[in-house]
């Protein structure tokens, strides 16, 4: 038995490394050294061994060529506005075109029927900025500023909305939304508040679909009983600008920064950050090293390796607008896939971009914009399909048309498996360019790119896993209506036959849902379709443990068999400071066939956990209650700071589950209960 250490009101003390056994696991629980893996690179701006600040190794650019600066990442001395990269604006109007755009206009107002109160009054400010930003754009950054200050918005107005920020992209929406109409209504529902949430427009599938759904449905493949062990990873959200020791209780913003503090004790850290990290910030470097050191070890993956990995999105920190630029997004990238590939025998890496993952954050144009709007986040699509194409993760041709396609892709396996890689920034709601044409639900042509990759392979009987970041539905408050009621849609139409899992991440928990026949209409175990999981992040932020997944899959099929998560407690992180023999413990939590499948009858192990096995887990957490109380405990990856699920929360958790859509999920779910954060 191996000697391991628990620290215990700030002692150290031996233990045995006793832990759920698993047979496909011979290790349970893996302690990492306390001393940060100084090998890992070759050359850093300060001492790596210091225990009082985070490393600040010098990253090399295999794209660009360029060594990242250290003002890029110092803690001490975080640039608060960017001035160096270009943030465009749309062309001025012509004449016809401000009257064409006038007489719509005003026809779309004289049509409405949601014109009263404060909706009204804010749609017609809309006019307003419309007309600005059509005839002198140059000015819109500072109109929004100007209403911010006057009404009150926000503390941060310029900060957010000035010229080096949000101001260009607002004018661009602006520009080009019809304000009078959907767009408009949704702009100040979302964004201010002001009017009323419109109902999910009318879906005409008519010529959606080349060929009508097979029925009967082709006979399932026969399992290989082989399985292949996939890791899936999420949000890490490196904060290269972590500062060890800096205020981690801070009263606005990113907290464990130099440059921010606690109102009520400015001189002095109320909560020192620790080197590890803590539930009010992002992943410094030493958690990040801790959890891929501890992955091989505990996956027993060290020498075999995995099959493959999917990463979920968001690999940049949760900074403020102004003190983000494209070049602090490159960087992320850079580092963090450079570190998945010389760390992790992971196979081949299938990545998807998260809303953190651009600049400006959660911001995504569609090509249909007029120049030079519509390539305008053409250097990220192009930066990070270029960084999977160099470590060896996809083929050029894939690179090249992830480049095109807001770094969206397909990539068809030799073993009969294709990866459909999708940009869920094109229907996040934060996204102010998803509010431009939204009567249209897939205004990217992102939703068309899916669907015709779908038929393509149910013409040759090939499976599909999708992959995203934000999520499609659970309690939906993280999507737009209209394109997840689209993406519903097409997940009814190949399912089960085609799509065998669908993954997300972006919640920073450990959560699930299921997509039924028809719309959900009439959700029972017959009716259930395909299933998505939502990964945990590696990222404590906020309140939320660490944690990452194995799945083992079946090499013939793709359903999963089972799978397997571990956490980390960043409660006891603090007890690491000041000494380099201890790091961070990561520990194997759970098996999701043992957690939930114990009262589930007729279904064995060489059944997968799929839609069907997932809804009856959903009839016997009805039955009874203690296994929501296990799925709240998890979501958090057991965190000290999640709140229990008692009375509404029940029935809401249960729901959440059962809604693959932002409509389903605001329709049928009370709300309130979606987060343990």
């Amino acid at each position: 038995m191996a000697l391991g250490f628990l620290v215990l009101s700030g002692c150290l003390l031996p233990l045995l490394a006793l832990a759920a056994s698993n047979s496909s696991f011979p290790t349970s629980i893996f302690t990492v050294p306390g001393a940060f893996p100084t090998s890992v690179y070759s050359k850093y701006y300060n001492n790596p061994t210091a225990t009082s600040a985070q490393v600040q190794p010098v990253i090399s650019d295999p794209v660009t060529h360029e060594i990242y600066p250290l003002e890029l990442t110092d803690p001490d001395d975080i640039a608060i506005i960017n001035t160096k990269d270009p943030h465009p604006l749309p062309p001025t109007a012509s004449s016809a075109k401000l009257l064409q755009s006038a007489i719509a206009q005003v026809k779309s107002i004289a049509n409405s029927t949601v014109l009263n109160g404060t909706c009204a009054k804010c749609i017609a400010s809309m006019e307003v900025a419309k007309f600005l930003a059509l005839a002198a754009p140059e000015q819109g950054p500072t109109f929004a500023v100007e209403l911010c200050n006057f009404f009150g918005f926000s503390t941060s107005c310029n900060a957010t909305y000035g010229p080096h920020a949000l101001g260009g992209v607002v004018t661009q929406v602006v520009s080009n939304a019809d304000v009078g109409g959907l767009d408009g209504q949704m702009l100040c529902q979302n964004f201010l508040s002001l009017c009323p949430l419109p109902p999910t427009s009318p879906l005409n599938l008519t010529g959606w679909f080349a060929k009508p759904k097979p029925d009967p449905l082709p006979a399932p493949k026969t399992p290989s009983g082989q399985r292949l062990k996939v890791l899936h990873l999420s949000d890490f959200h490196l904060d290269p600008r972590y500062s060890t020791g800096s205020e981690a209780s801070c009263s606005s913003g990113l907290c464990c920064r130099a440059n921010n503090f606690n109102k009520t004790s400015p001189n002095a850290s109320v909560f020192p950050a620790p080197r590890f990290g803590t539930y009010s910030c992002d992943s410094p470097y030493a958690l990040i090293l801790s959890a891929l050191e501890a992955i091989p070890v505990l996956a027993d993956t060290k020498d075999s390796g995995f099959d493959f990995m999917i990463f979920t999105g968001d690999l940049v920190s949760h900074d403020p607008e102004n003190e983000l630029s494209r070049e602090f997004v490159e960087y992320s990238e850079t580092v963090l896939f450079d570190l998945v590939k010389r760390t992790l025998l992971a196979g081949p890496v299938y990545a998807t971009l998260g809303n953190h993952d651009s600049y400006s954050q959660a911001q995504g144009s569609p090509n249909s914009l007029d120049a030079p709007g519509d390539n305008q986040y053409s250097w990220n699509y192009d930066h990070v399909s270029s960084l999977w194409e160099h470590e060896g993760w996809l083929k050029n041709s894939v690179a090249q048309s992830a480049k095109a396609h807001y770094a969206a892709y397909s990539v068809q396996r030799s073993d009969g498996l294709k990866i459909i890689s999708l940009n869920t920034n094109l229907w996040y709601r934060p996204n102010y360019f998803n509010y431009i044409n939204m009567t249209n639900p897939d205004v990217s042509g992102m939703l068309r790119m899916l669907t015709d990759e779908l038929q393509e392979s149910e013409d040759v009987g090939e499976r599909v896993w999708i992959m995203g970041h934000v999520l499609s539905g659970w309690d939906g408050t993280n999507p737009l209506l209209n394109p997840t009621n689209l993406f519903y849609q097409i997940v009814d139409r190949y399912s089960p036959h085609v799509i065998a899992n669908i993954f997300w991440g972006h919640t920073h928990e450990d959560q699930h849902s299921i997509f039924y026949a028809n719309n959900a209409t009439n959700i029972s175990v017959e009716t259930a379709l395909a299933q998505a999981w939502i990964g945990p992040s590696i990222t404590p932020l906020t309140n939320v443990n660490s944690g990452f997944r194995v799945y083992e899959v079946d090499s013939a099929t793709f359903e999963i068999m089972d799978a397997f998560t571990w956490k980390s407690d960043v409660n006891v992180f603090p007890e690491l400071d000041f000494q380099l023999e201890l790091g961070p413990t990561y520990a194997f939590e759970y098996s999701t066939r043992e957690a939930y499948g114990q009262n589930i009858t007729g279904w064995t192990d060489s059944d997968p956990l799929n839609a069907t096995w997932w809804h009856l887990v959903t009839e016997a957490m009805e039955a009874d209650n203690s296994l929501v109380t296990t799925f709240n405990n998890f979501q958090g990856k057991e965190s000290v700071k999640s709140p229990a699920c008692t009375g509404d929360c029940i029935t809401a958790k249960i729901c959440y589950i059962r809604s693959g859509s932002a409509p389903i999920g605001q329709q049928n779910c009370q709300q309130g209960f979606g987060s343990v954060q």
